[in-house]
């Protein structure tokens, strides 16, 4: 029988490889700081524990020195440690009790990995792990503002994991290998969630109103460019569809996620790369936002890799696709015009997009 936390741990590996913040949530003494230790030695980096809930605003936004007539904030210790080593994990804990004012020091460490006046290493990963809000101590609501800066993970107990583990052992964590070329993917799945959002634009922003959610996982742009670079990963290593499930609630919430994984069901695009090696034989979506996409995926597609003859076949697959209504290829019109190859002149077919790249101010 399969772990129910695998998917989970394989979707916290992801984001940790990508660096993008995490945040665990599950009871008390379920074993999320154990597999954060154990994911951190089987990959060799090193980690820094710090319970939120025991420190003060000045451990996150640095102790002010005065030197010289002027006031400096001094980082922790934990935060030289780690800005000594390269890189690593920073690892807190507990962060759902620590009140609001350590939060709110914590919004620019978790964001801009800022420190008083250190900037840690880019690459630097960040996990954080909280229990529900009625099984934790003196627990304090997380903060919106705070919560849209992680993606979140449920943290589930396996009781037949749990039997295994204390007889034989627990495993380590199986932590995937993220090829380099991963970030190739990233305008791919960046242009299925804007075609996404195109369909339905209201959830692009839209905060919880209910304060019992305001501490969990909401869309924002912020969000929905997290979830863009975890489907990337996800697809370079072939992920189960329940980590993609995973990533897609942790990172926008489960109303916007159910809606945006039942919108990528019905798509039935052609192959980017495809289309741009035979703009004229392939046939294309007829309904509008799965048009959308498939013209947003070709445009993704001669981003990843602009050369000069994949620039023009891409205009040359927007002026096939869209013969009958020029509008639908705005937007991959505007994303060609900004990453236009030095030396290539614009192709006739550009010309019927001429009015919307005006309108943008990428042409005269």
């Amino acid at each position: 029988m399969a772990n129910p936390n695998d998917a989970v741990l394989e979707a916290l590996s992801l984001a940790v490889s990508v660096r993008v913040p995490v945040l665990l949530w599950g009871p008390p003494g379920t074993g999320k700081s154990s597999a954060v230790a154990s994911m951190c030695e089987t990959i060799g980096v090193p980690y820094e524990v710090v319970i939120a809930s025991i420190r003060e605003p000045s451990d996150f936004s640095g102790l002010p020195v005065v030197k010289e007539e002027q006031v400096e904030f001094a980082p922790p210790r934990w935060a030289k440690r780690l800005s000594d080593a390269g890189g690593g994990l920073l690892f807190l804990d507990e962060i759902s009790t620590a009140p609001p004012a350590v939060q709110a020091a914590l919004l620019r460490v978790v964001l801009e990995r800022v420190v008083g006046d250190l900037s840690l290493p880019e690459e630097l990963s960040i996990v954080a792990a909280a229990n529900p809000p009625d099984q934790a101590a003196d627990g304090w609501d997380l903060s919106s503002p705070l919560a849209n800066r992680f993606c979140h993970l449920d943290w589930l107990v396996d009781p037949v994991g749990v039997a295994t583990g204390l007889m034989a052992g627990f495993p380590p964590p199986r932590v995937p290998n993220l090829p380099a070329s991963w970030e190739k993917q990233i305008p791919g799945s960046a242009a299925l969630v804007g075609g996404f959002l195109a369909v339905r634009p209201s959830l692009a922003v839209q905060p919880p109103i209910e304060r019992a959610l305001a501490g969990k996982a909401w869309p924002s742009p912020r969000t929905w460019e997290m979830l863009s670079k975890l489907l990337a990963a996800a697809q370079t290593i072939d992920a189960s569809p329940e980590t993609i499930r995973n990533l897609v609630f942790g990172c926008v919430g489960e109303g916007a996620g159910i809606e945006f994984l039942e919108w990528l069901q019905d798509l039935d695009l052609p192959n980017p790369e495809i289309a741009l090696q035979d703009p004229d034989g392939v046939v294309y979506p007829e309904r509008g936002d799965r048009l959308y996409a498939a013209l947003s995926a070709v445009a993704g597609a001669v981003a990843a890799d602009p050369t000069p003859e994949r620039w023009l076949a891409g205009w040359r697959v927007l002026a096939v696709a869209t013969a009958q209504a020029p509008d639908v290829g705005a937007m991959a019109a505007r994303v060609l015009a900004q990453i236009r190859p030095e030396g290539v002149s614009a192709p006739t077919e550009a010309a019927a997009f001429l009015p919307v790249l005006k309108a943008a101010g990428l042409v005269e």
